[in-house]
């Protein structure tokens, strides 16, 4: 080859021979993973930590008797040391790794019951052995990084430990439970729920192998097995049976949302969870369910058992749901002792219920009289106008309350978004807003106050951001207030020596006049804004461009849907440079000209701090094909400019796109 001028390929570079070491791991880690998915000699399976073979663990189907040769976890836990356990535990599948642990825990409590006594050396050994046990922690960790890998949080608080083992098992039970109710949904479903099958795909995911008994594929298995993980669980109606109560009962479940709850079937079982999980319960929470008076008698009453004067749920929500009946009206009184026993009730949600105002009455009178420390409070989407009138002025118990000084005193979120009140309402809740002295969060978007009730407002505000504890957040969307009341409400805030972090005056028609006391509003070192489609136009960003402070505490600021074209563009560009905490922007839907991505990428070059996000979706004369340039701009490896894609071009113009 060399005489025909040619040149001799270099040898490709052969892998290292593994170690010794690592194929006698890979042969035992290979062991276990077919005795996990009861293939081969020995056990159709191991129990994990909820519980052996019989009665108290798994079904006796689940395992039979092993040979007295076979390599099972509990033989590898004893044999091997704690640093090639760790390292056989990273070549294990949850199903392995599960049984491996429930041995290493064994071998941990036997160790700990042999040196318990001896004395404080032998106490130190002790907390050692405990915590090389827990150490497989960082297994578990990986395989839930490698099957849910948006899943995991960055920016963990690192004094808190996640257990996750716990976390594993908990969402691969949600997944089992949500793949069941899917099925059962089907017309041609009929029969138990145990024994539907889970799907061929997380069924890899526990056992990396095909060759698994049919019965370790029911969802009566996993529940059996892998259920007492389950802390908290989301359950659509048609998985609320007799059934699924018997498979629950031995967790400790401390969350719980119901959703669809509709037949009597359904609510009996409801119950029946709730009677036996009601020690651990903390959350509970109900969509889109039929919860008449008689059914929610019957659910508060399986909460507050009756040897107790108290229950300990700490977030309880209803959304999307019927609650009361209005031929006749009724109210459930379940309900109702259900929240005047709420001495832990930190948030209750009622969203979207069809309640009318006298049931809103009755709820807020029960809270006045009530000594629970709430501290979130929603009851929104709903039509009770006049319904704060009648707390005021109708009730001598309520008023005594307000009196008092010691009503809703810990609340420190007040959402009444979407509730029809009127001007008048707004009248009657400054005079509930004055009771509540650690509200730091206020919401009444959606309600047609109009300038009349904003100005009734301004007096508790202008009060309320100057407390030790002031109002943060506040947010008047679609109120129907004019750029004369928004004007007030602005100058009030603008002056203001505590300010404020969040302010929302979003879908209001309040045109271009309003944008120079915006301008000044911004000065005020406001963290959040958003004034999303109120009309300002090219002329009221070209004045904000034109008034714009020279420093801007601004971190995040919603300018969409305002038709601004290229002022909105030299807007953006010029609170880039004068806000050095920027964070995001969203631009979306203003009318932007092709031009308008070279004018804001002409000020990245200049400066980007800790921008991370320009929206300019919606915009359907921008295309990244015309100006590529944008991509050079990246936080954290993602683009900086978030432009349309080459598919939005078919996107619908506004009535006034040229």
């Amino acid at each position: 080859m060399a005489e025909l001028g040619t040149k001799e390929l270099p040898a490709a570079e052969e892998a290292p021979a593994p170690s010794l070491l690592s194929l006698c791991l890979d042969a035992v880690a290979a062991r276990l993973i077919r005795g996990s998915a009861g293939v081969g000699p020995g056990p159709t399976g191991w129990p994990g930590q909820c519980g052996g073979g019989g009665p108290g663990g798994f079904p006796e189907e689940v395992g039979e008797e092993a040979e007295d040769d076979h390599l099972g976890p509990e033989q590898v836990a004893e044999a091997l040391p704690w640093e090639l356990l760790h390292r056989l535990a990273s070549r294990l599948p949850p199903a392995a790794l599960e049984s491996l642990h429930h041995a290493a825990h064994a071998r941990c409590c036997s160790s700990t019951d042999t040196t318990a006594g001896l004395g404080g050396q032998n106490g130190d050994r002790r907390g050692i052995k405990r915590s090389r046990c827990e150490d497989f922690n960082t297994a578990w960790q990986s395989l839930f990084k490698l099957r849910w890998p948006l899943s995991v949080k960055t920016g963990h608080d690192s004094v808190v430990t996640v257990d996750w083992q716990q976390q594993y098992w908990e969402k691969h039970i949600q997944k089992c439970l949500d793949e069941a109710a899917e099925s059962a949904f089907l017309p041609s479903f009929c029969g138990n729920i145990g024994v539907l099958s889970i799907s061929a795909e997380i069924m890899n995911f526990i056992y990396r192998s095909e060759d698994v008994p049919q019965q370790h594929s029911r969802l009566t298995y996993h529940l059996s097995r892998f259920g007492c993980y389950a802390r908290c669980l989301r359950l659509q109606g048609v998985l609320c049976t007799a059934e699924t109560y018997d498979l629950l009962q031995h967790c400790n479940l401390e969350r719980l949302m119901f959703i669809r709850i509709i037949s009597e079937t359904e609510v009996n079982s409801v119950c029946l969870l709730l009677r036996c999980h009601a020690e651990t319960l903390l959350s509970l929470e109900f969509i889109h369910c039929q919860l008449y008076p008689a059914v929610m008698d019957k659910i508060c009453k399986a909460v507050l058992q009756e040897e107790s004067r108290s229950h300990g749920i700490k977030q309880f929500s209803i959304k999307s749901s019927h609650i009361c009946e209005n031929k006749p009206l009724s109210i459930s009184a379940g309900l109702l002792k259900f929240l005047s026993s709420g001495k832990s009730l930190h948030l209750l949600s009622l969203h979207d219920t069809k309640m009318q105002s006298s049931f809103a009455q009755m709820i807020i009178h029960t809270l006045l009289e009530s000594s629970c420390g709430l501290q979130t409070l929603e009851i929104s989407e709903n039509n009770i106008a006049g319904w704060l009138s009648k707390v005021n002025r109708n009730s001598t118990s309520s008023t005594l309350a307000l009196k008092s000084n010691n009503s809703l005193n810990s609340l420190s979120v007040l959402n009444l978004r979407g509730n029809n009140l009127q001007q008048d309402d707004v009248v009657d809740l400054h005079k509930i807003l004055t009771k509540m002295p650690n509200l730091r969060d206020l919401d009444i978007s959606g309600n047609p106050i109009m300038d009349e009730g904003i100005r009734s407002l301004i007096p508790f505000i202008s009060l309320a951001i100057q407390k030790e504890n002031p109002l943060l957040k506040l947010r008047v969307e679609a109120c129907d207030l004019s750029s004369i009341g928004v004007g007030e409400l602005l100058e009030c805030l603008t002056y203001a020596k505590q300010p404020l972090d969040v302010l929302s005056i979003a879908e209001n028609p309040l045109g271009s006049s309003v944008a120079a006391m915006l301008a000044k509003f911004l000065g005020s070192h406001v963290r959040n804004l958003n004034i999303e489609d109120i009309d300002l136009g090219t002329l009221g960003f070209q004045i904000l461009e034109e008034a714009l402070p020279m420093e801007v505490a601004l971190s995040h600021i919603n300018i969409s849907k305002n038709r601004g074209g290229i002022r909105a563009a030299y807007f953006v560009s010029k609170l880039i440079l004068q806000a050095p905490n920027l964070i995001s922007v969203n631009a979306a839907a203003n009318i932007l000209p092709p031009e308008s991505l070279e004018v804001i990428c002409n000020t990245l070059k200049q400066r980007t701090c800790n921008l991370e996000r320009v929206d300019l979706t919606g915009n359907c004369h921008l295309s990244g094909t015309s100006f590529p340039a944008f991509l050079e701009f990246k936080k954290h490896g993602k683009p900086i400019l978030v432009v349309p894609s080459n598919l939005s071009t078919a996107c619908a113009p506004y009535d006034d796109d040229p």
